[in-house]
């Protein structure tokens, strides 16, 4: 697959992302995401779509903010930073209601026109100290 035919998988996908939109049609119908700090792997177009949105809608309310892209013959590789609003229940902890910024990076496999792998390089530690860190005191004048 050539730089420009992996450049428009990717930005149709980060497109769509963004917006909210059907960013699962970008996916192999076998399309496997691995979240490398724990091993999880999800298979299968419906699956991995269904994990980025409840990340994205339901745990959390939040959005990719995109800092950086290379893309080469076939792969893509993303700096980006999880921010938002924790909404839903998440690793064992209700809704905070707290902010989150995390900062990430994706590896992508493109093949055929379709994302075939995605492995999500996000500081799960982090992203949950940062939801059970005690809350600075309100400063008083």
């Amino acid at each position: 697959m050539s730089d420009n035919a992996t450049q428009a998988v990717m930005e149709g996908y980060l497109q769509a992302l963004r917006s909210r939109g059907d960013f699962g049609t970008f996916f192999a119908t076998d399309v496997t995401w691995t979240t490398m700090e724990t091993g999880e792997q999800i298979h299968g177009r419906e699956q991995v779509r269904d994990h980025i949105v409840a990340m994205h809608t339901k745990i959390f309310d939040a959005a990719p903010e995109l800092t950086g892209l290379v893309i080469g013959d076939g792969a893509a590789m993303l700096e980006v930073r999880f921010v938002g609003r924790h909404t839903g229940a998440f690793d064992g902890l209700e809704p905070t209601g707290r902010a989150v910024n995390v900062p990430y990076c994706m590896a992508y496999d493109i093949a055929d026109g379709a994302i075939t792998a995605l492995r999500a390089y996000l500081p799960l530690a982090m992203l949950r100290t940062q939801l059970t860190a005690p809350e600075p005191a309100s400063a008083t004048v």
